[in-house]
């Protein structure tokens, strides 16, 4: 559904720390978790993955913002997924998480933020989707949205080998 909502073949992302026990992924999946970088590996489509990081990391993350980062990801640990794309904290998608983490963190704004009328409300799949996720809520075109397509064009990140 996600794909067919943003014209995109990116639909899941999150972010990745470096741990004692090895790369994690700290990932809005059901709930907000952190996951062993080879498991979520495992869990994709054909494994296909692709690992980008900030093209100034160097000067934009620094030890400050990534106890920021850590710490603040920490606190959303056990959260529900967010099925209704809403921009509060109670609930998290997992590109909302990714903006919203190096936002509040270190002060930079992955991807663009746009408002859920705009993406590809026409497509049939998104339409039965839309029925069942809010049967019991009102669908709000103008809820502010961030997908893992528009994080994942962002200029400020550059592709690396994993």
């Amino acid at each position: 559904m996600v794909g067919a909502l943003t014209d995109s073949r990116w639909t899941h992302m999150g972010v990745i720390f470096k741990e004692a026990e090895g790369l994690v992924v700290l990932e809005a999946a059901s709930p907000v978790r952190k996951t062993p970088l080879q498991r979520w590996i495992a869990r994709g489509r054909e494994r296909g993955y692709v690992v980008k990081r900030l093209r100034d990391a160097e000067s934009l993350l620094s030890d400050e913002a990534l106890v920021k980062m850590r710490t603040l990801g920490s606190t959303w640990l056990g959260r529900p997924y967010d099925a209704r794309f809403r921009w509060d904290d109670q609930t998290l998608y997992c590109s909302e998480l990714a903006y919203k983490l190096f936002d509040r963190a270190a002060g930079v704004r992955l991807g663009t933020l746009q408002r859920a009328g705009e993406m590809n409300l026409n497509d049939e799949k998104v339409q039965q989707a839309l029925r069942k996720r809010f049967a019991s809520a009102r669908f709000d075109p103008m809820e502010t949205v961030v997908t893992p397509d528009s994080i994942f064009n962002d200029q400020q990140l550059v592709q690396i080998e994993p």
